[in-house]
Order: structure tokens, then C-alpha cells, then sequence
């Protein structure tokens, strides 16, 4: 379980090297839709591995005392590559986004939002999903491991690999609105990618975490109103 846990630490501190070096391109980046789709899939993996490493660690946890009784389970790997193989789907949706706003001329060269209307309607989209109740089963599901192992259990390697994915999902579920947050200052701009992925690990692990949820939906609603009200 030690050498999971620290090859998620690796992981994740590979995208957010990736993610550095992203940024640091002069003149913001130029991509085909392929390595738009890689930038996505890494900045996901960076992003969201840290608040799923409770679940992955307690599926390592089982591997490991299923072991010492002789009983196999399949291997943790597994069930990482089923939930990054859910935000890989994301990644996917979110290039495809990009691809268009660029089209349409609603991005700067630095892949944010070029018109206020886009980026107060983000906000406003990103606020009123935080309400919903879609958005706390998703969350519950997200924060509560042990629960979904219960009710998802599927044995064997192809078992493990569907377990991540419909965690992935839900996680997917839970977080995706935030993440198209990334369009209105930027999505290589490092700093909000980092403080999305920090309120993202908020709500999902710490005790008051459905409360934040709630009271940041308040908070965008109120920031995209205030974009949209200004001329």
C-alpha cells in the first residue's frame, strides 16, 4: 500500500510537471486536438488523484488483508487505470470544448474566457450545479468509499477496473461544471487550475465539505451575476 501511495504522489507530481512546463510555453499553447486531449487527461490525473486517494488506498488496503487470508484480489492498479480511464473521458469532451470556443473566437491565446458573457455564464452554470442534488450524490458518493464499495463491489481484474471507472465517474459527476471553471481564467494559468483542485480535495475529504459545496455555489452564482451585471 506504501508503494501505491507513492506512485500516486509520483503520478501526480508528473502532471503538475507537465502542467508547469504547459505553462511556461511563451505565447500560450498551440495544439492538435490529440495533445489537447493529453493536456486534459494529464491536468485530470494531476487534479484529481489526490481527492480520490482514500478510495484507491482503501481498495489497496483490502488487496493487502484479503492476502494475508489467501484470498486474491486484483491488483490497485487496476482500479487506478478504471478511474483514470473516466476523467481520460472527460478529457475527451473538455478538447472537443476547447476546439469549438477557439473556433468560435471565445478564447485568448492563453485558452481563457475572451467574452465576460462566457465566463459569468460559467460561473452561473458552475454556482446552480452546486445546488443540485445530482451534485450531492455524486459528492456522497465520492466521499464515502467504504459505501461504495459495498454497493459497486465486482470481483476479479475487470471487476477492479469497473469499480475505478464508475468511482471515476461519479468523481466525473461530482466535479466536471468546476472544472469547465478553467475556461475563465485560463486553463494553463496554474494558479486557478491549483486553487480549483484544492476546493475540489476540500469538499470531497474534509469534515464541512458538503457545507463549502453548498456556500461555493452561493459565491459563483453571485460572482457570474456580478460579471454579467457589469457593462
Amino acid at each position: 500500500m506504501v508503494g501505491l501511495a507513492a506512485g500516486l504522489a509520483a503520478v501526480a507530481g508528473l502532471a503538475w510537471l507537465y502542467l508547469w512546463g504547459m505553462a511556461s510555453m511563451p505565447g500560450g499553447m498551440e495544439a492538435g486536438i490529440a495533445m489537447t486531449v493529453v493536456m486534459w487527461a494529464v491536468m485530470m490525473a494531476g487534479m484529481m488523484l489526490p481527492s480520490a486517494s482514500p478510495a484507491i488506498l482503501l481498495y489497496a488496503a483490502m488487496v493487502r488483508k484479503n492476502a494475508e487470508r489467501g484470498v486474491a484480489l486484483a491488483a490497485g492498479w487496476l482500479f487506478v487505470a478504471g478511474y483514470l480511464l473516466a476523467w481520460v473521458g472527460f478529457g475527451v469532451v473538455a478538447a472537443l470544448l476547447q476546439a469549438a470556443l477557439e473556433h468560435a473566437g471565445l478564447l485568448t491565446p492563453m485558452l481563457s474566457a475572451a467574452s465576460p458573457w462566457l465566463s459569468g455564464a460559467l460561473l452561473l452554470a458552475a454556482g446552480a450545479y452546486q445546488l443540485t442534488p445530482l451534485k450531492n450524490l455524486c459528492l456522497s458518493k465520492c466521499r464515502e468509499p467504504v459505501q461504495f464499495f459495498i454497493t459497486h463491489w465486482h470481483p476479479g481484474p475487470v471487476g477492479a477496473l469497473r469499480m475505478g471507472a464508475a468511482h471515476g465517474a461519479y468523481c466525473v459527476g461530482c466535479c466536471w461544471v468546476l472544472m469547465l471553471l478553467l475556461f475563465t481564467l485560463g486553463v494553463i494559468n496554474l494558479a486557478w487550475v491549483a486553487l480549483i483542485a484544492t476546493f475540489v480535495l476540500a469538499e470531497k475529504l474534509l469534515p464541512a465539505g458538503r457545507l463549502s459545496s453548498r456556500f461555493a455555489g452561493v459565491a459563483l452564482i453571485l460572482a457570474g451575476l456580478t460579471i454579467l451585471a457589469v457593462p
